[in-house]
């Protein structure tokens, strides 16, 4: 595949892309040569006049946004030298100054690197080492260590004193815009890919076809911009459609329902765990019309609960960060409960089995998926495990019935999936691991009815050491020193000895039947 001439002056993005032999099959959408995803969302939003971001306590415009992003962008380019293709991380929770700078960054041709703001400085500077990240914008409340870092606040009072208007950037719409990162099972995250036109993509297939939203619309949800499925849910989708969105810096469900009710919200995007809360304390939702869950696998007893309590068919979805956002959903009459749909309009899905041959209808495979979006890591040997054949294989184990719904029966790996956040277990275990006291440990996902997975620890102690709940607790605070708080085993055993295989393998599948 050719690519666009760059606009890229700093083009280690590029440089750093897979080979292209290497990339999945893309079914592309047809987009112009030069696209700014940013202009194209905000600059050319119908009706600059309409609310656009919500918040508890003010509400910006379209107009006021762009303005916002415009002297951000300026404050980039005249005062930190930033030039088309330069990295910038983004850390804050969701509000109204991130989506500003995230905008900024785009429109001046930047690469926008989007973070959760609970990391650690040690996670953060992973991130940072992978990206070869310029840059940091970070929001007052959440500082770090990493270099070149501009606060919100001193950002904030820079941008007041330029110009509302910017010369936008004609990037390539195969210029990477975005740098999203997602957990492994080794630990190490992997930096993945997002194209201009990528960004785009994920609004005119998923968005466009299933969620069907209009300006009138108001958006809310819990998942932070710092994971593709609030970015688009959040940010793309409702401003692809003219539309408005409420953004809450948490998203716990004795938030965001209330916030639902005030700000008459009518597209809900939140994960299973948080719908199931919520089913006990939900007032009348006369103006809510549709529910979207993602991140975790949707129980059917949750859907029918939700269906019951409020005559609303949700819609569920699978997603990957490697793919930007949800390829199979369903919505209205189309929905099967407990099963995940049907590929999303632009998107092809099968089941392959272990030497890569597609199955027949209710054989249990590897789920593996091709649309206009795609896994692309940046500069990893593991785009050879994620991409085979043209298909990216996302890591979920599937069946497919005889009338072309997907339906999720496990995932291949030993990743966790914890109230819809992924969690690679070696990152518990090294964390684990640099307590004095810890000899050995093993980390694994538990069913949980709330959560669907919880983070179990089992750990051998160092001999003397007394395996007690205070030392349960110890740990999980140590855990919570060094990691972001949500990857916290919330389970924590001590055993004698871990389970191996004569070759010395911990025998995982040992451990979740204990």
């Amino acid at each position: 595949m050719d690519l666009s001439p760059t606009a890229h002056v700093d083009t280690f993005a590029r440089d750093h892309l897979p080979p292209v032999e290497q990339w999945p099959e893309l079914l592309l959408l047809d987009y112009p040569d030069r696209l700014n995803c940013a202009v194209e969302l905000l600059d050319g939003a119908p009706d600059l006049s309409r609310p656009c971001l919500i918040t508890p306590s003010e509400t910006w415009t379209y107009a006021d946004l762009l303005a916002r992003a415009n002297q951000i962008a300026n404050v980039l380019v005249d005062d930190f030298g930033l030039v088309p293709g330069n990295r910038v991380l983004l850390r804050a929770p969701n509000n109204a100054w991130l989506v500003a700078c995230w905008f900024a960054v785009l429109k001046a041709g930047g690469v926008a690197v989007t973070t959760m703001a609970l990391l650690r400085d040690h996670e953060l500077e992973v991130i940072s080492e992978i990206a070869r990240v310029d840059l940091s914008l970070v929001d007052d409340r959440f500082p770090c260590a990493l270099d070149n870092v501009v606060l919100f606040g001193d950002l904030i009072a820079a941008a007041t004193k330029k110009p509302e208007q910017f010369a936008n950037v004609a990037t390539a719409a195969d210029d990477v815009a975005l740098l999203a990162f997602t957990s492994g099972t080794t630990g190490r995250p992997k930096a993945t890919m997002h194209f201009h036109r990528d960004v785009l993509a994920i609004a005119d297939t998923f968005s466009a076809h299933v969620l069907r939203p209009d300006a009138d619309d108001v958006f809310a949800g819990s998942p932070p911009l710092g994971f593709t499925f609030g970015l688009g849910a959040l940010v793309v989708f409702p401003m692809r459609a003219g539309a408005s969105t409420v953004l809450l810096e948490k998203g716990t469900p004795d938030v965001l329902l209330p916030a639902v009710v005030e700000h008459k919200v009518t597209i809900l995007c939140t994960a299973p765990t948080a719908y199931r809360v919520m089913l006990g304390q939900l007032p009348e939702l006369p103006y809510l019309k549709k529910c979207v869950s993602a991140g975790e696998p949707l129980p059917k007893a949750t859907w029918e609960a939700w269906h019951a309590a409020t005559g609303i068919r949700m819609i569920d979805g699978i997603g990957a960060t490697e793919l930007l956002h949800i390829f199979i959903s369903a919505a209205g009459d189309d929905i099967r409960p407990g099963s995940t749909g049907k590929p999303v309009p632009g998107f092809l899905a099968t089941v392959l089995d272990d030497d890569g041959n597609e199955v027949g209808p209710d054989v249990v495979g590897r789920l593996a998926v091709k649309g206009p979006t795609g896994c692309r890591y940046l500069a990893d040997d593991r785009q050879a495990v994620y991409v085979q054949n043209g298909w990216n294989l996302t890591g979920d184990t599937y069946l497919r019935d005889e009338h072309g719904y997907f339906w999720y029966q496990a995932r291949s790996d030993d990743m966790i999936i914890s109230a819809g956040i992924n969690i690679a277990p070696p990152e518990v275990e090294w964390a684990l691991l640099s307590h004095p006291d810890v000899l050995e440990c093993a980390v694994v996902g538990l069913p949980d009815e709330e959560r669907t997975m919880v983070v179990a620890a089992y750990v051998v102690l160092a001999p003397g050491v007394v395996g007690d709940e205070a030392k349960a607790d110890e740990l999980r605070e140590h855990c919570r020193r060094e990691i972001a708080p949500y990857k916290m085993p919330r389970v924590v055993e001590f055993l004698a000895a871990l389970p191996r295989t004569s070759t010395g393998k911990v025998q995982r599948y040992r451990l979740r039947a204990s």
